[in-house]
C-alpha cells in the first residue's frame, strides 16, 4: 500500500489485518460467499433468498414463530427464531414485506426456515472474510483499493489480475465452484505466482546497499600461483565474483555456499590477498575450526601477510592493529578490533544474526562499511537461494578438489557383527572411525543406546577409544588428541562441523532417521577428505526408510538440500526470512521453481523499464 494515498483510518485498518502491500490485500481471500440471488423455486436443504410478506406472529418464551407468504412460490413458509432479540420483533411486523435468507427444509409436511436473516442487497454474492474487522468494512476496502489498474501497476498480467478480482467479486457460478470444490488448478497457479511475486518485492525492499569503505584491488594471482595444487574451476569462478564485488562502489554482501570439502579455505585466503594491504577478519564457530584456518593461513599466505588467532585459549598480548588477517571464534566479539575492510564468517548458520551483525559493527567506524562474505558448507535448496538472492548475492562451489569415494549404507541390528569387523579392518589399515550416538545419557524417549550405554562395548573391544560430546568442556582437546593418535571416536553430532581428520574413513550414525538430511550430509562429509575411500553407515531400527535410502544414493550436497526440502515440505525451511511467523500458503518450495523463475525475471524486467 506504500504507493497508495491512504487516509489515516484505512491505514489503521490495514495494520489491524496485517496488510502492508496491495498484493497482501489481494491475497486476503474470502473463506465463503453469501449468495443473495432470489430463489425462483424452493432449494431444499440449501440457502434460499426470498421476497416474503409477514402474515402472522406467535411468540412463546423460547421461540418466535413467523408465518411468511412467498409470492414467487405461491405458498406459506414457517419462520422460526430461537432466543429472539427485541430487534427481531421490530423487523418482523405483520404486513411487512422484506427479503430473507436462510436454509429451507421440510418439517412436519410444511416448509420451514430456521433463524431467517434479513437481506438488504439481493441478486449479489457477498464475500465473507475472516478478519478482526467487520465484513462490510473489508468489502469496502476491497472495493476502494483492489482494482484492475492497481493490480496491473503491481506487475500482474491482465489475466492474473482478472482471476484475483474474480475471487473477491465472483459470479454465482464461480462462487458455487469455489465453495464446493476449492480453487481450480489455473486459479491456484495464479495465487502461487501472486504470493511469490509479492514476497520477492517485499524482500527486494529490504536489500540495503552501502557505499563500501574502500575498493579492494589487492593482487591474488601470485598467491594462487604459489599454491602446490591447482584451484578447481569453481574456486576460480567464485574468486572472480568476489573480486568484482570488491571493485564495486557498494560493499559486498555475498554468501559462498560449497559442499563439505570443496576448498572454501582457499577462497577465504584469496579474498584476504585481494583485500591486502587492508585488514581482514574471520569468525569461525569453534576453536578447532579457527585453529585449522589459522594453520592453513600460516602455511599458504605469503610471510609479509601477518595472521593472528584470537580464541579464549589463545589470548595474544600483541595489538591486533599489527596484523593483516585476524582469525577467531566469538571471542572476537569481546575484543577491540581495528578497522577491517573485509569481514568473513565461516559456517555462518552456526551464529545468530545479532552475532554476525555485531562483528560487522565492531570493525566499522561511522560510515565505514566493510565488504562482507559469509561461507557455508550446508547448501540450501536452489529454490530458497533464488528467493534469498533478493537480499544477498550467492556463489556456489560444487566441484571438489578430491572426488569423494564414499559408500553409504543403511544398516540394522543384524548387520552389527559385520560392522564391527569392518571397523577392525579399517583401524588395522591405520584409518580412523567415528560412531555418532543420538544422546549422551540413557533416555526412555529414545529407542537407541546413548554414549553412556554404548561406550563400554567399544572400550572393551578396541584400543585408543576417545569419547566426547557437546557439553564436554574438554571436547576440543579430546578431538585434537583423537586426530593425532586415536582409532575410534565415540561422540554426538558435535563432529558435524569443523575438524579435519585426513585418516578418517568410516562414520557410523546411530538412529540416523532422527537427523535432518543436511546434518547427515555434514557428518558424512567428515570422511574421505583427501580422496581416501570412505564409508558411512546409517544405523536405524526402522524396517524401511525411503528418505535414508535416497540419501544413500547421492553425495551431492545440493541434491540433498532439494531432497531435504521435499521431505520437510518447505514449512520451516525459510529460516526466519519470512517475517512475523507467516508461511507461504500457496507457493510450494519443492515444486514451484518455474513459477519463481518467472516472477524473478518479470520483476527484474520491470526494474529495467524507464519510469513513466
Amino acid at each position: 500500500m506504500k504507493n497508495l494515498d491512504l487516509d489515516p483510518i484505512d491505514k489503521e485498518r490495514f495494520k489491524k489485518i496485517g496488510v502492508v502491500t496491495l498484493l497482501d490485500l489481494a491475497l486476503l481471500l474470502p473463506h465463503s460467499y453469501e449468495n443473495t440471488t432470489l430463489s425462483p423455486t424452493p432449494l431444499l436443504e440449501q440457502i434460499n433468498t426470498l421476497h416474503v410478506k409477514v402474515i402472522s406472529l406467535k411468540q412463546s418464551p423460547k421461540v418466535f414463530q413467523i408465518l411468511f407468504y412467498v409470492e414467487a412460490w405461491k405458498t406459506h413458509l414457517d419462520g422460526v427464531i430461537f432466543a429472539a432479540k427485541p430487534y427481531h420483533k421490530t423487523l418482523f411486523k405483520v404486513g411487512n414485506e422484506l427479503y430473507i435468507n436462510g436454509k429451507v427444509q421440510y418439517n412436519g409436511g410444511r416448509m420451514q426456515m430456521v433463524q431467517p436473516k434479513i437481506v438488504t442487497t439481493i441478486n449479489t454474492l457477498i464475500p465473507k472474510y475472516k478478519t478482526t474487522l467487520q465484513n462490510k468494512t473489508v468489502i469496502a476496502l476491497m472495493e476502494c483499493y483492489l482494482t484492475l489498474d492497481a493490480l496491473l501497476n503491481e506487475g500482474l498480467h491482465v489475466k492474473e489480475a482478472e482471476s484475483i478480482l474474480s475471487l473477491h467479486r465472483p459470479s454465482a457460478k464461480e462462487a458455487s465452484t469455489i465453495s464446493s470444490f476449492g480453487y481450480s488448478e489455473s486459479i491456484q497457479k495464479v495465487l502461487k505466482y501472486v504470493e511469490i511475486h509479492n514476497y520477492l518485492k517485499k524482500l527486494s525492499g529490504k536489500k540495503v546497499s552501502f557505499p563500501s569503505c574502500a575498493k579492494l584491488d589487492g593482487d591474488e594471482k601470485p598467491f594462487i600461483a604459489s599454491l602446490p595444487f591447482t584451484l578447481t574451476t569453481d574456486q576460480q569462478k567464485v574468486i572472480g565474483e568476489i573480486k568484482n564485488d570488491f571493485l564495486s562502489e557498494n560493499a559486498a554482501k555475498r554468501v559462498i555456499m560449497g559442499d563439505v570439502g570443496c576448498g572454501k579455505t582457499m577462497v577465504i585466503l584469496a579474498s584476504v590477498m585481494m583485500a591486502y594491504p587492508k585488514k581482514s577478519v574471520l569468525m569461525a564457530p569453534t576453536t578447532v575450526l579457527a585453529n585449522q584456518l589459522f594453520e592453513e593461513a600460516k602455511k599458504f599466505l605469503p610471510l609479509h601477510v601477518k595472521s593472528i588467532l584470537v580464541t579464549q585459549e589463545a589470548e595474544s598480548k600483541d595489538p591486533l592493529e599489527n596484523f593483516d588477517f585476524i582469525i577467531g571464534t566469538h571471542a572476537l566479539l569481546y575484543r577491540e578490533l581495528p578497522e577491517c575492510a573485509l569481514v568473513m564468517v565461516d559456517e555462518q548458520h552456526r551464529f545468530g544474526t545479532k552475532q554476525r551483525a555485531l562483528l560487522s559493527a565492531l570493525v566499522s567506524k561511522q560510515a565505514w562499511h566493510p565488504h562482507y562474505l559469509q561461507f557455508s558448507a550446508t547448501p540450501i535448496p536452489r529454490t530458497l537461494s533464488m528467493i534469498q538472492s533478493s537480499l544477498v548475492d550467492f556463489s556456489f562451489i560444487k566441484m571438489l578438489p578430491f572426488p569423494k569415494d564414499i559408500t553409504t549404507k543403511v544398516i540394522v541390528k543384524k548387520d552389527f557383527k559385520a560392522l564391527v569387523e569392518h571397523l577392525k579392518s579399517e583401524i588395522a589399515h591405520n584409518h580412523q572411525c567415528i560412531i555418532v550416538y543420538p544422546l549422551v545419557e540413557e533416555s526412555e524417549m529414545v529407542n537407541y543406546q546413548s554414549i553412556d550405554e554404548g561406550r563400554g562395548f567399544w572400550e572393551k573391544n578396541f584400543e585408543k577409544v576417545y569419547v566426547t560430546y557437546g557439553k564436554d568442556k574438554n571436547k576440543e582437546e579430546i578431538l585434537k588428541a583423537f586426530k593425532e593418535e586415536g582409532n575410534l571416536l565415540i561422540s554426538t553430532t558435535v563432529v558435524e562441523v569443523g575438524i579435519s581428520l585426513p585418516r578418517l574413513s568410516t562414520i557410523v550414525i546411530v538412529g540416523a532417521e532422527r537427523l535432518g538430511l543436511a546434518s547427515l550430509h555434514q557428518l558424512r562429509g567428515r570422511v574421505s577428505r583427501n580422496g581416501l575411500k570412505g564409508y558411512c553407515y546409517l544405523y536405524t531400527n526402522l524396517a524401511k526408510s525411503e528418505r535414508l535410502e535416497k540419501f544413500s544414493q547421492t553425495l551431492d550436497g545440493f541434491e540433498i538440500a532439494e531432497l531435504d526440502l521435499q521431505y520437510r515440505q518447505g514449512g520451516d525451511v525459510v529460516e526466519g526470512s519470512i517475517q512475523s511467523g507467516k508461511k507461504l500458503v500457496w507457493f510450494e518450495m519443492g515444486s514451484d521453481e518455474e513459477i519463481l523463475k518467472e516472477a524473478k525475471s518479470r520483476i527484474e524486467e520491470a526494474k529495467s523499464l524507464p519510469k513513466a
